[in-house]
């Protein structure tokens, strides 16, 4: 997975990620869990959804984070977050050029390709 913008750093001796210095996540001393940034909503919804993947501590409560436990998260929800934690710390011009470049590179699907060419005829 690859985020424009993200440098990789350390926050309180972990590694960590960052976009344009804004944190987006950190591995936590133990290894085996991430502090993520999310905003407070989608972080109550996950919580309430899988407890045993997503979980608070007294520390994170008042921050726009979310304590993910690595072994228990599917890695295709994982790689969501760090996408929604990066496009909510991005600046919005580099949120805009990702978003193009994407657009640019998705393939299109053979029945708008089909509609198209019938357009022409």
């Amino acid at each position: 997975m690859k985020l424009p913008g993200v440098e990789q750093g350390v926050s309180y001796g972990t590694p960590a990620l960052r976009v344009r210095k804004k944190f987006l996540a950190r591995l936590k001393e133990d290894g085996e869990n991430m502090a993520i940034r999310l905003d407070f909503a989608d972080r109550d919804v996950l919580l309430e959804l899988d407890p045993t993947a997503f979980y608070l501590t007294d520390h994170y409560r008042p921050y726009p984070a979310l304590l993910v436990r690595l072994k228990q998260v599917r890695l295709g929800l994982l790689e969501l977050l760090l996408d929604q934690a990066w496009r909510q710390q991005a600046p919005k011009e580099l949120v805009a050029d990702a978003s193009r470049e994407r657009n640019r590179k998705t393939p299109t699907d053979p029945r708008r390709r089909r509609r198209r060419l019938a357009k022409r005829s």
